[in-house]
């Protein structure tokens, strides 16, 4: 009997419309759905999930119109899932009343949230703007689609249905010398969502094709791996299915914990997203006329088989790519920047070999630019990722082109894992290749392994060495002169004692071209113990913990300190959803040669011994407001240093929101009467239409380089895979009064590019 209250929607849906099979207490409730509620959605699935036993996901009964309700014919039938908390208080009741309903067809998997609420005007969303949370009420889906307990991809939405999808890698562990980047933001995917909000709360529903996801087929079965979320923001409470222990940071994204699924008669097919794009630019330099070009290319996906996927690019271009943020460096190391480019996401945890720190064998971000960052023209390649059998697979070959004295080149890369001894540890083996037109070259390779000993214990085994054509007058290359070894043990877990052990080597001939490195030549001895205390619901605490660190880089040649530091950490983490952190740190510095902090400041070599504190601390990541500050002070070499930052959030509407970072840094070296001081400021405004109009700029300023520079995109999203792009970049550099360099040129670019994805 169809429901006769009204559900009186806010958004998406007209008002007045009824709703024919309402859940909502105090209505006439259709028979069936109240049977299967009572008896299928609490009792199958929470046994299920006891005894560990896969659960059967219910085929829909009909046609699912996706419009936000979950109200069709089709969900008859399909019993929700009821989940308890995971925070703040793990394991307790929801205190807003929640379903998930999963269900599929031979096309697609299908999701549907109903988020009963309270105080449905208490829902947040603050935010229109694409890939972004910004403190929301969100719905999120993590799935481990190859059932390896270690990857798997998220889709997320909130109450105004804004899209945001992620890669999963390394069992979302983020501690560890192999560990770290474990979640891809950047990743980006075909799937529907639509949302509604009314009077009871707020309502979505998700469909993803199986062709946007890779599986493995088992006689006709698809086991995954699923985990389903809530997030009431105002509460700071996250509601999950199957329950998550809080046993780890972010256990509730962690692929090993996720419930089992069995999905069985589905049908995977193999598209080809054809995307051809045209560019118009004008680039502007100081001193030079403006340079007009048009240019075209085009990228093709294609599902290989259920399990791999080919990606293959011609004239590549990413002008689309975010810019990256400024950074000062004060050490006499390389800065690390992240890989943003679309090109490069799609699994790219398979391509990781990280070797400690920022440190890895192969990172995509070396392809089509210089060191210095300017881009170089890529003529295309490809690459393929997947799994075959219980092979991870990642071939990856690009060719570049000219670029002033730079000879074209070709880097290749080649990964193979597989699990071993259990299904929590895994073996494996890279390789790269940078070789140009002109006979020169660098290969490299590695061999890895992270095996699971018991429990949360773990441990890493590493071996990568290099060969590079230009370093052959500079000693021999075999054995420990141009490897990195590496071995580690730790224990991953977020509740009583926790350790880590490193010990890693690395040769003074080791620079693996196509990877990232910040020094050689050293010997590493690292090891840190930590307690965390998990709190009851009569605490206004989540967790904290206390930490010991003590590391010492030694060099190869003599074992004489180059650096060592050694210092304890009290870190903690609020019901409220505020956090932060006091540290306290012994340093020593012994340089061989002199070297400039920030290209400005000279440190001569000698044997430096200094302390630091430093404190942080973060509101509530729900708050529209929000403002986190950080302070460090000490001494820094012969002197002294003092940094503050801030980095204030504002979510003015769900149109517009403001964000910042401002960092003040103090350097002083009394005794050499040397200064300086360091301003690093950022602003970002983010504007959104809707969900698909969106324009975003970006504007930073560098004192060390008296550098103004922005970064403004406006973006059209048509549908996924089709979208408009204007992008306006400029670099304005004062002139220099202070005689540290040579002014750089200004320069002005607007471009405007089109893409336009084909399906067959």
């Amino acid at each position: 009997m169809p429901c006769k209250c009204p559900w009186q929607v806010r958004t998406r849906l007209p008002p007045g419309r009824l709703r024919p099979d309402c859940l909502v207490t105090g209505c006439l409730m259709n028979y069936r759905t109240a049977l299967a509620t009572l008896l299928m959605g609490t009792i199958a699935p929470l046994s299920s999930a006891q005894d560990g036993a896969p659960y059967g996901v219910a085929r829909v009964s009909g046609p699912v119109r996706i419009d936000g309700m979950s109200d069709e014919p089709g969900w008859d039938g399909v019993a929700p899932w009821i989940p308890v908390q995971y925070e703040p208080d793990n394991g307790a009741a929801a205190t807003e009343r929640t379903e998930f309903l999963v269900a599929h067809d031979d096309d697609y998997i299908y999701f549907a949230l109903r988020a009963f609420d309270t105080d449905p005007d208490g829902i947040r969303a603050n935010t229109l703007y694409r890939d972004r949370l910004s403190g929301d009420d969100h719905f999120e889906i993590l799935l481990d689609t190859f059932n390896d307990n270690e990857t798997g991809v998220l889709f997320t939405t909130t109450p105004e249905g804004i899209r945001k999808d992620a890669a999963i890698s390394n069992d979302a562990s983020g501690g560890g010398i192999a560990s770290g980047g474990w979640i891809n933001g950047d990743f980006n995917t075909f799937w529907d969502v639509e949302t509604a909000i009314t009077a009871q709360g707020w309502f979505a529903e998700i469909r993803v094709p199986f062709s946007s996801l890779r599986f493995q087929d088992r006689d006709g079965e698809v086991v995954m791996g699923i985990t389903l979320q809530r997030k009431v923001a105002r509460k700071t409470e996250r509601v999950v299915y199957p329950p998550v222990p809080s046993i780890a940071d972010w256990a509730f994204l962690k692929p090993s914990l996720a419930k089992k699924i069995v999905l069985r008669g589905i049908r995977s097919r193999n598209p080809v997203y054809i995307t051809p794009y045209g560019l118009g630019a004008q680039d502007a330099t100081s001193g030079a006329p403006a340079q007009r070009s048009l240019q075209a290319g085009v990228d093709l996906k294609y599902g290989l088989t259920n399990e791999i996927t080919l990606d293959v690019t011609v004239n590549t271009d990413f002008a689309q790519a975010e810019a990256d943020d400024q950074q000062v460096n004060l050490t006499r190391f390389s800065l690390f920047f992240p890989e943003k480019r679309q090109f490069f996401q799609e699994r790219s945890g398979i391509f990781d070999f990280r070797t400690g720190g920022l440190s890895r064998l192969f990172h995509s971000r070396r392809i089509g630019l210089t060191d210095d960052g300017r881009p170089v023209g890529l003529l295309g390649g490809g690459r393929i990722v997947g799994r075959r059998g219980a092979w991870d697979v990642g071939l990856l070959s690009l060719m570049t082109e000219r670029h002033d004295e730079l000879a074209p080149e070709n880097i290749g890369v080649a990964r193979l894992r597989r699990q071993v001894f259990n299904p929590y540890s895994y073996a494996g083996v890279m390789g790269t290749s940078r070789i140009d037109t002109d006979g020169a070259y660098n290969v490299a390779y590695g061999l890895d392994s992270v095996v699971r000993l018991r429990g949360d214990d773990y441990m890493t085994l590493q071996w990568a060495q290099s060969f590079d054509s230009r370093l052959l007058d500079s000693g021999d290359q075999r054995g420990l002169n141009s490897a990195r070894a590496t071995f580690e043990l730790e224990r991953r877990r977020r509740r009583g004692w926790g350790y880590n052990t490193v010990l890693a080597r690395a040769g003074r001939l080791y620079r693996p071209g196509a990877g990232f490195t910040q020094r050689n030549d050293f010997t590493l001895v690292e090891q840190g113990g930590s307690y965390t205390w998990l709190h009851g619901s009569d605490s206004p605490l989540i967790w904290h913990a206390v930490r010991m660190e003590a590391s010492a880089f030694l060099r190869s040649a003599d074992g004489s300190v180059e650096s060592a530091e050694i210092g304890p950490e009290w870190e903690f983490r609020a019901k409220s959803g505020a956090g932060g952190s006091i540290q306290a740190r012994l340093h020593r510095e012994v340089p061989q040669r002199s070297f400039r902090i920030a290209d400005a400041l000279l440190v001569p070599a000698g044997d430096y011994r200094f302390w630091r504190l430093g404190a942080r601390y973060s509101v509530t990541h729900t708050s529209r407001v929000q403002i986190r500050p950080r302070v460090e002070a000490g001494t820094f070499y012969d002197g002294f240093n003092t940094s503050i930052a801030i980095a204030p959030l504002w979510y003015i509407s769900p149109h517009l929101e403001l964000s910042g970072n401002y960092s003040y840094t103090h350097i002083r070296f009394g005794a050499r009467d040397a200064m300086l001081d360091i301003h690093l400021a950022g602003i970002r405004i983010g504007t959104a239409l809707n969900t698909k109009v969106s324009a975003n700029a970006f504007v930073q300023y560098n004192s060390t380089r008296d550098n103004l520079s922005a970064n403004i995109r406006f973006r059209y999203n048509f549908r996924e895979g089709n979208d408009l792009w204007v992008v306006y970049n400029t670099n304005q550099y004062a002139e220099d009064h202070r005689g540290r360099y040579e002014p750089l040129p200004d320069s002005q670019t607007i471009l405007v590019k089109y893409t336009h994805t084909l399906g067959y």
